[in-house]
C-alpha cells in the first residue's frame, strides 16, 4: 500500500447526455454552484462543468445516460425542516420522485429523486451516527 491513507472524498463525476439540462437540475433541485464550463474546450473526456454542492466536488460530463435505473445513489445532507422544499423544486423539474424505503423512527428521512439519465440522488435528514444509535436499539425499543 502507498503512503498515507484516504484523505476523504475528493469528487463525483456523473455522465450526462445533456449539460444545460444538468446544470439546471443540479442548482434548483440540489443547490449547486457551478465553479467550472469547459465549454468547447475538452481537457478530458468530453465537455465538462463542476459544481460545489455542500462543499463537495461534482464533476458532470458529457456522455450516455445510464442504461436503467438501481437503487445506486447519492445522499445529501439536509435539515429536516427543508424536506418540503426540496420536494417542491424536484416537482417543479419535472423529476421523479421514487418512494422512500420503509423506515424505522428516529433514522431520519429521505426524498429520493431520479434525473434525467437515470442517476438516483437521495435528501438525507439523518446522520451516521443517529442511525448506528437507532439501530442499536433493536426492532421494537
Amino acid at each position: 500500500m502507498s503512503e498515507g491513507r484516504i484523505e476523504g472524498l475528493s469528487h463525483i463525476t456523473l455522465i450526462t447526455r445533456d449539460l444545460d439540462r444538468m446544470t439546471t437540475i443540479i442548482e434548483q433541485a440540489l443547490g449547486g454552484r457551478e465553479i467550472y464550463s469547459s465549454g468547447d474546450d475538452t481537457f478530458s473526456l468530453s465537455r465538462e462543468k463542476f459544481f460545489d454542492v455542500g462543499g463537495l466536488w461534482i464533476a458532470v460530463m458529457e456522455g450516455e445516460s445510464l442504461p436503467s435505473r438501481t437503487y445506486n445513489h447519492i445522499a445529501f445532507k439536509i435539515l429536516p425542516t427543508a424536506i418540503e422544499d426540496y420536494r417542491r423544486g424536484i416537482e417543479t423539474l419535472g423529476l421523479e420522485v421514487r418512494e422512500s424505503r420503509p423506515r424505522v423512527e428516529g433514522e431520519g428521512h429521505s426524498l429520493y429523486f431520479y434525473d434525467d439519465d437515470n442517476h438516483l440522488f437521495e435528501l438525507h435528514t439523518g446522520t451516521l451516527e443517529e442511525r448506528l444509535e437507532r439501530y442499536r436499539q433493536g426492532r421494537n425499543p
